[in-house]
């Protein structure tokens, strides 16, 4: 009996419940008091100087608790009032407002719900693409502007058999043409890194090429590159505690989705409805 309080579908059918019960109590007219009655309670009182409290960084005064108090007993009977002749009626923000409240409260009620271990893990299982480890770089790679040289594809060849010739130690900084904003060398750069810098003809490039060897040319959206790639991490399916916090995030992302779907799906069997044709 223990264990079964502990699953999480048994959670979410007891708060699936107490939302039913608070709409129920929310309706029932035995708590509801007369229309033309406004009663300001302790606990409303209370709320109002917290509030007041929480923005000005004081409690009221009694002058300011009183004024607190009128303000809310004014904007109760401009609400009922407003109500009573019906300018809720037809009004979409007002309409998309109440909409929203009601699907807060079952949001909140749903991040109650902590998940296991167990619950992560088959997430994961079924998402695995959602998490995956991208594959990524480390490479140098010297720019030849297309625009500024004659013959880029023979001066891009020619430079290639210099590159090669001096091997992979050579330095790049006084090769090649000046490209603003994009380094010339890249760390254990993520996949996504390299197509935002050079695109994403260029990320693929990078996926075939060999290692330990200056390559190329290889075209960017700037020009002509040659390439040398020193270490390529393949990309590969996360591990749990690899992706704990996202997969964490996204779970309960869903079950919130899932909550809100059914409590919606319950209060729509209550009404008869009728979509008329043309």
């Amino acid at each position: 009996m223990v264990r079964l309080f502990k699953e999480p579908l048994v959670h979410f059918l007891l708060l699936g419940a107490a939302i039913f019960v608070w709409f129920g109590l929310a309706r029932d007219p035995a708590i509801t008091p007369p229309q033309d009655e406004i009663v300001v309670t302790r606990g409303r009182v209370k709320r109002l100087g917290a509030l007041f409290e929480k923005t000005w960084q004081r409690p009221p005064t009694p002058a300011e608790r009183k004024g607190l108090i009128e303000e809310h007993i004014r904007e109760e009977v401009y609400y009922r009032e407003a109500l009573a002749v019906g300018l809720d009626r037809d009004d979409t923000i007002v309409r998309r407002r109440m909409r929203q409240k009601l699907e807060f409260l079952t949001q909140d009620i749903a991040d109650l719900v902590e998940p296991t271990e167990d619950d992560l893990r088959a997430y994961l299982e079924v998402n695995p693409d959602a998490f995956r480890r991208e594959p990524t770089f480390t490479f140098r790679h010297v720019y030849l502007d297309s625009d500024r040289r004659e013959s880029v594809e023979e001066d891009a060849r020619a430079l290639l058999a210099q590159l090669r010739a001096k091997g992979g130690g050579t330095d790049t900084a006084s090769v090649g043409d000046s490209l603003l904003m994009i380094e010339p060398a890249f760390k254990d750069a993520p996949q996504r890194d390299v197509q935002r810098a050079l695109g994403g003809d260029f990320a693929a490039e990078l996926l075939e090429l060999p290692t330990g060897e200056w390559t190329g040319p290889i075209t960017s959206g700037f020009g002509l590159h040659l390439v040398f790639l020193e270490s390529r991490t393949e990309g590969r399916l996360a591990c749990l505690d690899e992706v704990r916090d996202a997969v964490a995030r996204e779970w309960s992302a869903a079950k919130r989705r899932e909550m809100r779907e059914g409590v919606y799906r319950e209060l729509r069997k209550k009404y008869t409805i009728t979509v008329e044709k043309d």
